[in-house]
C-alpha cells in the first residue's frame, strides 16, 4: 500500500517516462485524471472513451475534434490538453480506445491519460456487458473506488448495484463491505474486465482518512489477492491550480 495526496499520485503511480493511464470504476476517475494533466512534467493528453460533463474541463485547454496537427500544436504551446471527439448541450463525448492507441503509438504525447468508464459520479460500479472501453495499450489500469462506499447498502450507494453485487458475490441488499469490495475490484465481471494483459492494474482509493479502519481493511483484503493500492487522502496540495 502506498498512501499519498492527488498531486504525488503520479510519482506514486511510477508511470515513467512514456504512459497510457486507463481509468475506470466509481468515485475520484475526473478528479485523478486532472490531478496527473498538473503534475505530469511532460506533454499529457486528457481524454476519455466514454463521456464526460462538458463543464468539467479542470481548467486545461480544450480541443474538440482536433486533427493530429491539432494535437501537436497544442503540446507545443501547453503540457497538458484535455481532448474530446465533440460536445452537445450538457455532454463532452469521447473518442474510440482504438485512437487513443494510434495517439500513443504514434508518439502524439509522453502520457495519455483517459477516463474510461462511467459511474454518474457514484464511488463506485461494476461494467455493464460493452463496458469498459480501455485502450489496448494501456500501460497502467487504474480501478477508482470513493472511500465513502465502503459500509453502506450496495443498492443504495453504488452505480450499477446489481453487477456490483454479482462481481462481490451478495446481494445488493448487503453492505459493501471491504472484502466483498475486494472481490469487486478484483473480480474478471468486476474492475479486471478488459484490463490488457500488460497493464499494470492498481486499486486506488480516493477520499480516504489515513487511519480510517475501513480502508485499512480493503488494503489488507487486496494485498492478501496480491493487487496493488494505492490510498490518496485529500491535502491541501490539492487545491492548487495548475499554472498558466
Amino acid at each position: 500500500m502506498r498512501i499519498t495526496s492527488l498531486a504525488g499520485a503520479a510519482e506514486a503511480l511510477g508511470l515513467g517516462r512514456r504512459s497510457l493511464v486507463a481509468l475506470v470504476g466509481g468515485g475520484g476517475k475526473t478528479t485523478l485524471l486532472f490531478a496527473l494533466g498538473r503534475s505530469l512534467p511532460a506533454r499529457t493528453l486528457l481524454t476519455t472513451t466514454t463521456r464526460m460533463g462538458r463543464d468539467r474541463t479542470g481548467g486545461f485547454p480544450c480541443l474538440i475534434g482536433p486533427t493530429d496537427n491539432d494535437l501537436a500544436a497544442a503540446l507545443d504551446h501547453d503540457d497538458a490538453v484535455l481532448v474530446w471527439r465533440t460536445t452537445d448541450e450538457r455532454k463532452a463525448l469521447g473518442f474510440a480506445p482504438t485512437e487513443v492507441d494510434r495517439w500513443f503509438a504514434n508518439g502524439a504525447a509522453d502520457h495519455i491519460v483517459v477516463e474510461a468508464d462511467g459511474a454518474r459520479r457514484r464511488p463506485f460500479t461494476a461494467p455493464a456487458p460493452w463496458e469498459p472501453p480501455i485502450p489496448s495499450a494501456s500501460t497502467h489500469v487504474v480501478a477508482c473506488i470513493g472511500a465513502d462506499a465502503l459500509g453502506y447498502v450496495i443498492a443504495d450507494r453504488v452505480h450499477r448495484p446489481l453487477r456490483v453485487a454479482a462481481a462481490a458475490g451478495c446481494s445488493p441488499y448487503e453492505r459493501l463491505t471491504p472484502e466483498r469490495a475486494a472481490a469487486a475490484l478484483t473480480s474478471p465481471v468486476g474492475m479486471l474486465k478488459n484490463v490488457p494483459g500488460t497493464a499494470r492494474f492498481v486499486v486506488a482509493v480516493a477520499g480516504a482518512e489515513p487511519d480510517d479502519p475501513q480502508v485499512a481493511e480493503l488494503v489488507a483484503e487486496l494485498d492478501r489477492r496480491e493487487t496493488e493500492s494505492l490510498v490518496i487522502v485529500h491535502s491541501d496540495d490539492d487545491a492548487t491550480p495548475r499554472a498558466q
